[in-house]
C-alpha cells in the first residue's frame, strides 16, 4: 500500500529529529486515519486551525482562577482567549453563563454533581446498557458510590424509547435532586419537555449532558435544552463541535457562582489555557454559516446508512435514528458478538467500536452490539451516495467475516475509496 501522507508535519518537525518512536506513532496513526472510514460516533477531526492552537505555546501559562480574578501574574493573552470562548459558546448554545474550563467530560459532570449534591443524594439517569454514560451514575463509577443514582431505562421489547410514565413514577418514589437527560448510544432525540415535566413535578434540577450531540445543536440540527427551560446543559468540546478534548458547562445566570467555584477551586486547579484557546477556535467556527449545513448533512448520513443497514437485514436498536449514531444487534443479525464484529471491521479498513445493547446479556468487552455514527465521515466531505457503498461494505464483511482473503479484498476497495476524502489537519 502506497502511503499517501507525506509526512507527520504538523508541528512535528522537531519531533521527527529528536523522538522518531513517538513521530513514527503519529505518523502511523495519520495513515490509518487516512485509508480507513471512521465510524465511532464519539470521534471526529478537528480543524487544523485548532490544532494550531492546541499546540501552542499557551500551553505554558499557569492561570488558576477566571478572567479578571487570576492567582497567578501576566495573564493579559489567557484572559482574551478564555472570554473569547465564553463568548462564543453563550453565543452558540444562547446560554446566560459558560464555563469552559472543565478538562474533559467526566469533570465536567463531576462539577455539576458536587455543585447541587451531597453524599447520598439521588440523581435519576439512564442506564448504562440502554444508552447512559459512566459519569451517570454507573455503580463502578466514584460518583456512584458518592451518590444515589437512580436509573431509568428504554423498552426493547417496544419500541426501544423512554416511558415517560414509567419515568414519572421512579421521579416521584426517589424524589431525585437532579433529573439527568444525556445518553452514549441512545440513537434517539432527546425528550427535554417531557424531562422538563418530570422533574417539576418533584421539583428537581434539570441537566442535559449533549456531549454527543452539542455540534448538531449548534448548528440547529437538533433541539436546544435551554428552549425547553433546562438549567444545566454540559457537553464535550470534541464530537460533533469538532473541537479539542475539553468540556463546557451551561447554565441558567442563577447557577453562575456555584458552578464556577465546583469547577475552581472545587475540583481543578489550573485550566489548560491551549485548549481552552482551541476551544475558542472551535467555537468561532459554529458561529459560521457552513456550521449549520455541516450538521445537517451529518443527519442525513445517518438517516441514509441506518437505511441501507437496516435493508442489508441489520437489527438496529429502536429500528432507526434521529441523530449521528445508530446500534446494531450483531447477535441478532449476524450470530456474533460485538468485539467479534468491530475486529472484522477493523480488517476490512472500518472503525467502530462494541458496545453493550439494552439489557445485553453479554459481558462488557464482548457484548451484543456496535456503535456506529456518520460526524467524522461527514467531515471528510462524505455524502449520501457514499453512505450507500459504506453501508453495503458494512453488511458484506460481516456476512464474510471469516474469510480473511475476501475482506482483505473488501479493504483494498475501501482505501482507494477514502484517499479520495483528505482528513483536515494531515498534510
Amino acid at each position: 500500500m502506497t502511503n499517501p501522507v507525506s509526512n507527520a508535519r504538523h508541528n512535528c518537525s522537531e519531533l521527527e529529529q529528536n523522538d522518531p518512536e513517538v513521530f513514527a506513532a503519529i505518523a502511523g496513526e495519520e495513515l490509518r486515519e487516512s485509508v480507513g472510514v471512521e465510524l465511532i460516533p464519539s470521534e471526529n477531526y478537528t480543524y487544523p486551525e485548532v490544532l494550531a492552537a492546541n499546540g501552542s505555546i499557551l500551553t505554558n501559562k499557569y492561570a488558576e482562577g477566571y478572567p479578571g480574578r487570576r492567582y497567578y501574574g501576566g495573564q493579559e493573552f489567557t484572559d482574551k482567549v478564555e472570554l473569547l470562548a465564553i463568548e462564543r459558546a453563550k453565543q452558540v448554545f444562547r446560554a446566560d453563563h459558560v464555563n469552559v474550563q472543565p478538562l474533559s467530560g467526566s469533570p465536567m459532570n463531576q462539577a455539576v454533581y458536587l455543585a447541587f449534591l451531597k453524599p447520598g443524594d439521588t440523581v435519576l439517569g439512564m442506564d448504562l446498557s440502554h444508552g447512559g454514560h459512566l459519569t451517570h451514575g454507573h455503580p463502578v463509577s466514584h460518583m456512584g458510590k458518592i451518590f444515589n443514582f437512580v436509573r431509568y431505562k428504554t423498552h426493547p421489547e417496544e419500541n426501544g424509547r423512554i416511558d415517560f410514565d414509567e419515568l414519572m413514577a421512579v421521579a416521584k418514589e426517589t424524589k431525585p435532586k437532579i433529573v439527568l437527560c444525556g445518553y452514549t448510544s441512545y440513537p434517539r432525540d432527546y425528550d427535554y419537555k417531557d424531562f422538563k415535566r418530570v422533574a417539576d413535578e418533584v421539583g428537581a434540577i434539570t441537566m442535559a449532558d449533549v456531549s454527543h450531540i452539542g455540534g448538531l445543536i449548534a448548528g440547529e440540527a437538533m433541539r436546544n435544552p435551554f428552549d425547553y427551560g433546562f438549567d444545566i446543559v454540559t457537553t464535550t468540546t470534541h464530537k460533533t463541535l469538532r473541537g479539542p478534548r475539553g468540556g463546557m458547562i451551561l447554565c441558567k445566570k442563577e447557577f453562575a457562582e456555584i458552578i464556577d467555584k465546583s469547577v475552581f477551586p472545587g475540583l481543578q486547579g489550573g485550566p489548560h489555557m491551549h485548549c481552552i484557546a482551541a476551544i475558542a477556535v472551535t467555537l468561532g467556527k459554529a458561529l459560521q454559516p457552513e456550521f449549520k449545513i455541516y450538521a445537517a448533512q451529518i443527519l442525513k448520513n445517518s438517516k441514509i446508512l441506518a437505511e441501507i443497514l437496516m435493508k442489508g437485514g441489520i437489527k438496529l436498536v429502536t429500528n432507526g435514528t434521529d441523530n449521528h449514531m445508530m446500534v446494531m444487534d450483531t447477535v441478532q443479525s449476524f450470530g456474533i458478538d460485538g468485539k467479534k464484529a468491530e475486529h472484522v471491521l477493523d480488517l476490512a479498513g472500518i472503525t467502530t467500536n462494541k458496545q453493550v445493547i439494552p439489557d445485553d446479556p453479554n459481558p462488557p468487552l464482548r457484548p451484543s452490539g456496535i456503535r456506529l455514527g456518520t460526524p467524522a465521515a461527514t467531515t471528510r466531505g462524505m455524502k449520501e451516495d457514499d453512505m450507500v457503498k459504506i453501508g453495503n461494505w458494512i453488511v458484506e464483511a460481516l456476512k464474510i467475516h471469516d474469510d480473511e482473503k475476501a475482506l482483505s479484498d473488501l479493504r483494498s476497495q475501501i482505501e482507494a475509496f477514502c484517499v479520495q476524502f483528505p482528513v483536515p489537519g494531515i498534510i
